[in-house]
């Protein structure tokens, strides 16, 4: 008889816990996969997960996937989700009452990701809230805070990728002239794997980024030379505000807008690593930005056109 899971993945239906959910799987330790809609975990099933439902915003339904979990990662957030009210409003919910349940079952450690800053807009500083919201039962939350991930099922990946493959000439507000320090998704889904037995990280706040620090323009630059464009022309538009531009980015790009809005604003803040020494306890060998936007348009294929 299999042993029972010790690990559970909150959200194993979404790009990134799907991906985390079958690199336990490859690495011998499938997890317990808990998802609103189980349905949708076929695949995870097929590779040797537990597929169990559950709903963070449904108190009730969270004591049977955390029985027996010691590690449980937290990829979930409510951008996007639609039902009723405002999405930091269900993030709070959400994260309170995945703690609460966690203390309770005795988990040891959640690993939760989260962004690269601690506000700036109102989805970056939902996300920095989450973690404290996980931690106020008192179980230890290692928090890994990342930027833009480069990976074909990545919204702000996707957002870039259309900009830059629909508009040879963009009219562009000033936030293409911000700092970030993009990661390869498969760089991501290795430091989440590695970070409940890595030294030093349990229970911190763990800032990660990819070995190359660029700007939103740039990472547009370096999609346009992955897809054999040339670069796009980009005329800066001062007073194109962050509200404006989300409205933009929904006629050209056929990202969810009530994703593209929250997330544009978001991009109106630096990401970038302040102190990279955090990191050396990983053993990821980071992928550079123009390989790893070779690798998600590949990865993408026809889903991308």
């Amino acid at each position: 008889m299999p042993k029972k899971p010790t690990t559970l993945v909150a959200g194993a239906t979404g790009y990134i816990g799907k991906k985390l959910c079958l690199a336990l799987a490859a690495k011998g330790d499938p997890p317990r996969a808990m998802a609103r809609k189980p349905g949708k975990a076929q695949d995870l099933s097929a590779a040797g997960c537990e597929i169990v439902p559950g709903d963070v915003l449904r108190r009730e339904t969270l004591d049977e996937p955390l029985e027996g979990i010691k590690v449980a990662y937290y990829l979930v957030h409510s951008m996007g989700r639609g039902g009723q009210g405002d999405f930091a409003d269900r993030d709070e919910e959400g994260a309170e009452n995945f703690a609460a349940a966690a203390s309770e079952a005795g988990v040891k450690q959640i690993i939760y990701l989260g962004g690269l800053s601690d506000g700036g807009s109102k989805h970056l500083e939902s996300r920095h809230a989450t973690a404290e919201h996980l931690g106020s039962s008192g179980v230890p939350v290692t928090y890994l805070r990342a930027a833009a991930v480069i990976g074909s099922g990545s919204e702000s990946f996707r957002t870039l990728y259309y900009l830059t493959k629909r508009l040879p000439v963009m009219v562009t507000p000033k936030w293409v002239n911000n700092r970030t320090q993009p990661i390869a998704i498969d760089d991501l889904i290795e430091i989440l794997c590695q970070a409940p037995k890595a030294k030093g990280v349990r229970g911190r706040q763990i800032d990660i980024g990819g070995p190359d620090v660029t700007t939103y323009g740039g990472m547009m630059d370096a999609m346009a030379k992955a897809m054999g464009k040339r670069r796009r022309l980009k005329i800066p538009v001062p007073v194109l505000s962050p509200s404006l531009s989300s409205h933009w980015v929904g006629l050209v790009t056929p990202v969810d807008a009530d994703v593209a809005r929250p997330l544009v604003q978001g991009l109106s803040v630096e990401t970038v690593v302040q102190d990279p020494s955090d990191m050396e306890s990983l053993d990821v060998d980071f992928t550079p930005m123009d390989e790893a936007m070779e690798l998600a348009i590949e990865e993408g294929g026809a889903s991308l056109d």
